[in-house]
């Protein structure tokens, strides 16, 4: 029997009003996106410019055409933060285990609290101990390792149905092999995601250390901006996996519907400020007075801002796919973003530099879009929902 305190935390997704338990389960999601983004942008404020990235080592950093004058630095946080990797891992398993139940809540308490602490490591390190960028990766690493031990605890001690028992170790051949082809999927998405996005880094490292740092600091006001959609996104993950196995087909089409919605409330709020602020955000985070870097940052917010509406329903679309059991459409959309980065990398911006930059995500999300919005309003698991709305 669950107590009072335990089922506060947890949100019904099964039953009662859909956009309501939405909202309140992607609340505690956007705000752990946003102290999560805290960890990198407060390493780049304090640090002044550090290079944003790809967890790659040296080899690969060259491979980029990594500016000299940022090489060192950039090996020295990715190596350390590669070393320790783990700890992000058990972070991001313990926070999810607690979502899968509907308790979004407690994984954004604990996230605040390492976020606060990393801060403070990275003032102690960075200033204090003058390890540069270094310190910035061990304050990381610690203040995540904070946060694991915290959800640890508080499993134990609140939520003991994630505590795995001897019966649960029963061999199950079906089982298994739908989460590892499911996670094995997963894992192909994610290593084509970032080996797109380090293909486009070569081509935006080729265009020189200004344009870099106008890129870098667009690039983390940018994943600000995502935070609330990311959480709509995850959301619908959560809600979708859950109806699906009771069967409520009806219920995850109005969801995702819903999360189109609300990516165009989002959308319009977030043009409205971004589109006249972008010089003035990009000034504050990167620290700098050069005219290159605040005009081509800005440019970047200003265009994509409004295009954030193709990702709003490119996310949802493919969480929910994910969701419903489908490892092959999700990967495909990925393959076509990792084609569309190499050509524009390959042929566009040697030619049209920062501006092919630009619009290089909202051309491919586009063309995603197309693939994961036939594959998810066709499926014939999906159609079946008609029936219950």
């Amino acid at each position: 029997m669950k107590t009072m305190t335990e089922k506060k935390f947890e949100v019904d997704l099964l039953r009662g009003p859909i956009l309501k338990a939405m909202l309140v389960f992607a609340v505690p999601l956007f705000f752990s996106g946003v102290f999560q983004q805290l960890y990198n942008t407060m390493d780049t404020v304090i640090i002044g410019h550090t290079l944003g990235g790809a967890l790659i080592l040296r080899p690969f950093l060259e491979l980029l055409h990594t500016p000299v004058q940022i090489m060192e630095q950039a090996y020295a946080y990715i190596s350390t933060i590669t070393v320790f990797i783990g700890v992000m891992f058990a972070y991001n398993l313990c926070a999810g285990l607690l979502r899968a139940i509907g308790n979004s809540v407690m994984p954004l308490v604990f996230l605040i609290l390492s976020s606060l602490l990393n801060i403070v490591l990275d003032f102690f390190f960075i200033t204090k101990l003058s390890m540069g960028v270094q310190g910035a990766a061990v304050a990381t690493v610690i203040a995540q390792g904070v946060s694991v031990l915290a959800c640890l605890v508080y499993i134990g001690k609140k939520a003991d149905i994630l505590i795995p028992k001897r019966t649960h170790f029963i061999w199950d051949r079906e089982l298994y092999q739908e989460m590892l082809a499911q996670g094995f999927s997963m894992a192909v998405m994610s290593s084509i995601v970032h080996a797109g996005s380090a293909v486009l880094q070569s081509g935006i490292n080729s265009l020189g250390y200004l344009v870099i740092a106008g890129h870098v600091a667009a690039r983390k006001l940018f994943m600000f901006l995502m935070m609330p959609y990311m959480a709509v996104s995850q959301t619908v993950s959560t809600f979708v996996a859950q109806n699906y196995g009771a069967g409520q087909m009806g219920r995850i089409r109005r969801a995702v519907r819903y999360s189109y919605l609300c990516g165009a409330v989002l959308t319009a709020l977030i043009s409205l400020v971004t589109i006249p602020l972008a010089p003035v955000m990009v000034r504050l985070l990167s620290g700098s007075s050069e005219a290159v870097v605040i005009e081509n940052g800005a440019l970047y917010l200003q265009v994509v801002a409004p295009c954030l509406m193709i990702l709003a329903l490119l996310n949802p679309t493919r969480f929910a796919l994910q969701s419903i059991g489908n490892k092959i459409l999700p990967v495909i959309s990925s393959v076509i973003e990792l084609i569309g980065k190499y050509l524009f990398v390959a042929f566009l911006i040697p030619n049209f530099q920062y501006m092919a930059v630009i619009f290089c995500e909202p051309v491919i999300w586009a063309f995603m879009d197309l693939e994961l919005l036939w594959a998810f309003w066709a499926n014939p698991k999906v159609c079946a929902g008609k029936s219950e709305e």
